[in-house]
Order: C-alpha cells, then structure tokens, then sequence
C-alpha cells in the first residue's frame, strides 16, 4: 500500500510539474535588431515594459567587450524616455549563483541585453542561477529587451554567427548548404523562432535560410536594424524604422549529398511597423 502510494505521489508531481511548465509567461519581450534606436524605439519599449514609478531597469553588458561604454550609452537613452531607476551588472560567471545579484535581476521590471558577442553573454549564464532568475523574472511580467546578440540568445536554438564549413567570419554566409549553421543554446524564452539581427542592413538572407534547412519546424525571423518585435505569447507586433523578414514552412525541402539546400516552396513574408504575425 506504501508503494502504490509514493507511485501516485510521483505522477501527481510529474503531471504538476508539467503543467507549469506549460503555464504561458506574463512577460513581454523586445527584441532589437540592432543598429541605432531612434527615441520612436525607446518609447515603445519602454511602454512595452508597463512600468510603474517603482519599477527599476537592469542591464546586462556581458556580450559586449566595452560593458561600461554599452551601459552609458543605454542609460542615456532611457533616461530621455523614462524616469525610472535604471541600474546594470556585469556579471563573471561566479557571480551569475550570487544570491544577492541574482535577485537584482529576477525583481527588475525590464532587464536588457546589450549587443556583442552572444557566445560571450551565454557563456557566463548558461546552467546557472543568472539563467533561472531571466527566466522567472519573464514569467512573473517582466519585459526582456535585447539588441543585436541580445536578439541572437532570445532563441532556444540560437545562431552562433559562424559557418562551420568556413573558418574566417563573415557577416553573411558566403553558401548556402545544410551543416554549415553553428548554432548553441539561448536563453530560450522564444521556443518556437529562430532570431537573426542586422537582417536587411547585412543582407543575412542565406543564414536565415540556411536555419530553416537545418530547423524547417522553426518560425526563422530576420529583424533589421532600428528595428525590434514586440512578443507576447506568440503573437508578435513589429516597431521601427525598417522591416522585419520571416520565412518558414518549406515544401519539399532536399538536403543533397553534395550539400547543396533545395526546396520547391516556403512561406517569406516582409513586415513593416505595425504589423502582426503569429509564431507557432
């Protein structure tokens, strides 16, 4: 009788525990493609955040190799849009299980991500308490902001920037072939998407291509400079200056023994500001 009852104590903790993880996060996130943010981009996500006067930002410089100059910057802009507290911390990775910092981050109401390296940033939060406390702050209602590579570590499945089949980088793929795409794990609040930056400005279209070959059940967004996706759920709204490209869904996808990607179809669509799109 003991058995059977630890048995049905454990399913009724599995079947808890899955249901939570089911539960759909409260947040909101702004993800910039990078580039300049005009005082139009600052205000939306600033109002995409729903601050209240006691609500305080937190920056995250860790992908940049100049944090300091990243966080200046940053708060200058905010502080022509917003009166709130506006505070940031360069976390190493001993401090990313710091209880005192980490709180600092799972209470703020609008945590951003400067640009940079994404590998960088991931590298000191991954599989620890810095990672945990994003996520819940993301799931209580806060608004997760980020440009550039903190547009890349929104993904779950996140581009790296390198191809694997050439050692020199390059700001676009110079092929278009399948097991060419470096990818690494983001900070996964966006399960379904795959997020590229820069996307028109750098004409990054043979990587988003390339992602989808490699992930065809991916939502693959390129998100152009000045301008960001507003996500809530899987709704996404698009602000800014330039357009936002989304390609997924393709039909009789090839991948060929000499490497070459071929496909008879897909669904590619261009967004401007205002527009409306679901992700799965």
């Amino acid at each position: 009788m003991k058995k059977l009852l630890c048995i049905i104590a454990v399913i009724v903790l599995c079947s808890f525990t899955s249901q939570k993880s089911r539960i759909s996060p409260k947040g909101t996130l702004f993800v910039i493609g990078g580039g300049h943010k005009d005082e139009h981009l600052m205000e939306a996500l600033v109002e995409a955040a729903q601050l209240s006067p006691k609500d305080y930002i937190m920056i995250l410089p860790m992908a940049s190799t100049v944090p300091d100059e990243s966080v200046e910057g940053m708060v200058h802009q905010l502080k022509e849009v917003t009166k709130n507290k506006i505070t940031s911390i360069n976390f190493s990775k001993s401090d990313a299980e710091d209880r005192k910092l980490v709180d600092s981050v799972r209470h703020a109401k609008l945590i951003y991500i400067t640009g940079g390296d994404q590998n960088r940033f991931m590298s000191i939060v991954v599989h620890t308490a810095l990672f945990d406390a994003i996520h819940a702050a993301y799931q209580q209602g806060a608004c997760i902001a980020g440009t550039s590579a903190g547009a890349a570590i929104m993904s779950e499945t996140m581009i790296t920037g390198n191809q694997l089949k050439d050692s020199v980088y390059r700001p676009t793929f110079n092929r278009l072939e399948h097991q060419n795409l470096e990818t690494a794990k983001g900070l996964g609040l966006i399960k379904s998407a795959i997020i590229d930056q820069h996307f028109v400005k750098r004409s990054r279209y043979n990587r988003l291509f390339t992602a989808l070959a490699e992930f065809p059940d991916k939502t693959c967004i390129g998100i152009d400079e000045g301008t960001a996706i507003i996500v809530r759920q899987n709704t996404v709204k698009v602000v800014g200056e330039s357009q936002v490209i989304v390609a997924r869904n393709p039909r009789g996808l090839k991948k060929k023994s000499n490497g070459m990607i071929t496909w008879d179809n897909l669904t590619l669509s261009a967004y401007d500001e205002g527009k409306i799109f679901k992700i799965k």
